[in-house]
């Protein structure tokens, strides 16, 4: 039955894609505005920028308010925005903005996207080679841009299709080389390939993992597809890396010519096993992890995870694993982050309006933990880690904050925004997408980038005193 199911949903696909939309008719059948040449910082920043908190010489201003959830963005060369929608069902599951007038507020609001949306978990948006690639949860499209119209012309080609039913951690992120390939996530649905089943009604028993994994052969790891092949599936690709849990944060960087992703580290490390982990390390660890991504690399997921206080990789407990015994023969990450602050977009910076130090330097877009407790929901912010001479320099700041809209975020629903997206306009600004109404700012430096320095980054270094950014002390910050 699922295997007739799934043929009928990739019949659907196809045809929904060949057929034209009454809805897409109707958006298209508008005049279409003509593209006006970009002006370099000719908008100023929000009096308030937006809300947001930012280091010394830039501002931020709100382009758009309410476009609806959302997830990943891209930005044109003309400073068109694209948008995905997290739409379960329907079609228009994108959106495509303009600011007509220059004066840095989108004005012009249009929803397209003829294909069946079919999952929360719709997140990709990316501009590569005159194409708009966008992925809902099991399949990715492409639609060719035109250089004066803000919407795609013709239907979506399908480029690949997932045939495997919809899951946990579905998201479809890109990325694209030099050499025409394409770069899908499939991750995992589980934390540790776990059998729930083999817990006993001892409160301390282990939580055991299957061995080997079977989802390791067609989850938990990135595969490559050619980008230019319509309706592939996944046996048309090969498998790049595994060991991989849930990579939402994917990006090829041309500095170095690598692949480069952010992984979110496994969860329930006390409930698994009670009797090595206490619940302030459950909060505490395994880390995210900041990762370059090279052919037939394994980072060991399920059966590993990451701590960044030791900097190893250790043996889960799923697995044998006790808190202090190391695991051998994986691919270790470049750097080690907070745990559980979801790292869901990473781009690494290539314009010239930011002071020097952020050039080829890496922005993630943290999208906040769900599951500290008892201890303060963290992360929902835009963190920066700088490079010097290709490589990271092992430190995080807090580049943008103010998302959370309070002090302490005991329950996720407190926090008001939930960054999510990240993107580069062509003069070089910033833009940041979040999740829950779908607001999108868009960050500019008006400072002197000659005279940038460590001083006015001084103020944000200071937020990571708050409860969302600090590491929680064992006794004193456990919520009520």
């Amino acid at each position: 039955m699922k295997t007739l199911s799934t043929i009928l949903f990739f019949l659907l696909i196809l045809s929904s894609c060949k057929k034209e939309s009454k809805n897409i008719d109707k958006i298209t059948s508008q005049k279409e505005i003509v593209t006006k040449p970009i002006k370099q910082l000719t908008v100023k920043p929000d009096s308030d920028n937006g809300g947001l908190f930012l280091p010394d010489g830039f501002g931020a201003l709100v382009i758009a308010d309410s476009v609806g959830r959302s997830r990943h963005l891209a930005v044109n060369n003309n400073g068109d925005v694209y948008v995905k929608l997290r739409i379960e069902t329907g079609k228009l599951g994108n959106i495509a903005l303009r600011d007509s007038n220059n004066d840095g507020k989108i004005d012009v609001f249009k929803r397209f996207g003829n294909y069946p949306n079919d999952g929360s978990f719709a997140t990709e948006m990316r501009i590569h080679n005159g194409y708009l690639y966008f992925s809902s949860e099991l399949v990715v499209y492409r639609q060719k841009l035109s250089p004066n119209k803000l919407i795609p012309e013709g239907n979506p080609e399908v480029i690949l299709v997932d045939r495997y039913p919809i899951r946990w951690h579905n998201a479809k992120s890109l990325a694209f080389d030099k050499k025409g390939s394409m770069y899908v996530t499939f991750s995992a649905p589980t934390n540790a390939c776990e059998d729930q089943n083999s817990k006993t009604n001892n409160s301390n028993s282990i939580v055991r993992g299957e061995y080997p994994c079977s989802q390791l052969t067609i989850l938990g790891g990135i595969w490559k597809f050619d980008e230019n092949k319509l309706n592939q599936t996944q046996k048309d690709g090969e498998l790049f890396a595994t060991g991989l849990r849930s990579v939402v944060g994917l990006s090829w960087n041309d500095k170095d010519d690598n692949l480069y992703a952010m992984n979110h580290g496994r969860d329930y490390l006390h409930n698994h096993a009670p009797n090595y982990f206490s619940k302030w390390e459950n909060s505490v660890l395994p880390a995210e992890e900041f990762m370059i991504i090279k052919q037939d690399d394994d980072f060991g997921w399920p059966y590993t995870y990451f701590d960044h206080f030791k900097n190893k990789r250790m043996l889960a407990p799923e697995y044998g694993g006790n808190g202090k015994l190391e695991a051998s023969g994986y691919t270790d990450p470049i750097m080690g982050l907070p745990a559980h602050w979801a790292p869901n977009d990473l781009l690494f910076y290539k314009g010239n309006q930011f002071p020097e130090r952020y050039k080829d330097g890496a922005f993630i877009a943290f999208h906040g933990s769900t599951n500290r407790s008892p201890y303060p929901q963290a992360g929902y912010i835009v963190a920066f880690i700088p490079f010097k001479n290709g490589k990271p320099l092992n430190t995080w700041e807090v580049f943008a904050d103010g998302f959370t809209g309070t002090d302490t975020v005991k329950i996720m629903s407190d926090a008001q925004y939930r960054p999510m997206g990240l993107a580069e306009g062509p003069d070089g600004s910033l833009y940041i997408s979040e999740s829950k109404k779908g607001k999108i700012w868009r960050i500019l430096f008006q400072g002197d980038k000659l005279k940038f320095s460590e001083k006015e980054l001084a103020s944000m270094e200071k937020r990571k005193s708050k409860s969302y950014l600090r590491k929680p002390q064992e006794t004193l910050d456990i919520l009520n």
